[in-house]
């Protein structure tokens, strides 16, 4: 499962975006990555282990939802269960 979301840019500023995306690792668990910058710029990559898909779904939704109080706008979501009907 992947989201993208964008921030609105200041005057001659680039837009920030957070990409969260959902993916299993090796030994069963679930890695939710968050990568943030501004387009065109550089990122970072933070990585959090969950041991079951539901806490670490939980943890996207809840990530989303601050992103989305703070006027970050959803322009991508791809994956089988996207949560909570979401579509960009």
């Amino acid at each position: 499962m992947r989201l993208l979301l964008q921030q609105r840019p200041l005057a001659g500023e680039a837009p920030r975006f957070v990409q969260l995306q959902l993916q299993q690792d090796l030994l069963g668990g679930w890695e939710l990555l968050r990568e943030s910058g501004q387009t065109g710029g550089r990122s970072t990559l933070r990585r959090t282990l969950y041991h079951d898909h539901a806490s670490a779904v939980a943890a996207l939704e809840k990530e989303r939802d601050a992103l989305l109080r703070k006027g970050f706008q959803l322009v991508f979501a791809k994956g089988d269960q996207v949560p909570n009907g979401m579509t960009a």
